[in-house]
């Protein structure tokens, strides 16, 4: 019989990949209200800055607490997990690109939609490469278990939006 710290650990696995599809399911639909013009431009802005916002979220979430505490039970992983910061500082290089875009939009009379979605485009492809390492390279330590100080919460949930 699995023990409760065992059923919360492997929670962890399934949660991060939950937080992953979500993520993945609003950039898809962020992309696809761009290519509606019918849709008004001051509610795409602010689509676009809440999926911002809640992907920087998900990964300080991340830096700050998951991969700490998985370094702890876990500091083989020291590589993986430098590997994975490294891919959140691009992702938030490029998310940079997409506020700055998406505020310049917010201010124009005829937002340029076609950058937001080719910088989006970009973010999609390493969004998905990067998930898919993440889940892989991690998920089996994470099923392992790791201590939650709180981290959980700014990884796995997420604001409307």
């Amino acid at each position: 019989m699995a023990s409760p710290s065992r059923d919360r650990a492997v929670a962890f696995r399934l949660q991060l990949t939950r937080a992953h599809d979500e993520l993945r399911h609003r950039i898809t639909r962020l992309k696809a209200d761009l290519g509606r013009r019918s849709t008004r431009d001051s509610a795409l802005v602010t689509h676009c800055l809440a999926f911002c916002a809640a992907l920087t979220s998900h990964h300080r979430g991340e830096d700050s607490g998951m991969f700490d505490q998985l370094l702890k039970e876990r500091p083989d992983l020291a590589g993986t997990v430098a590997n994975l910061v490294q891919d959140h500082e691009m992702i938030g290089w490029i998310l940079d690109r997409v506020v700055a875009l998406a505020d310049g939009a917010a201010g124009a009379g005829a937002p340029d939609l076609a950058a937001i979605g080719r910088e989006l485009d970009g973010l999609m492809a390493i969004m998905e490469s990067h998930f898919a390492y993440e889940e892989r390279a991690i998920g089996a330590a994470l099923d392992a278990g790791i201590p939650d100080d709180g981290w959980s919460e700014t990884v796995f949930r997420f604001r409307a939006g």
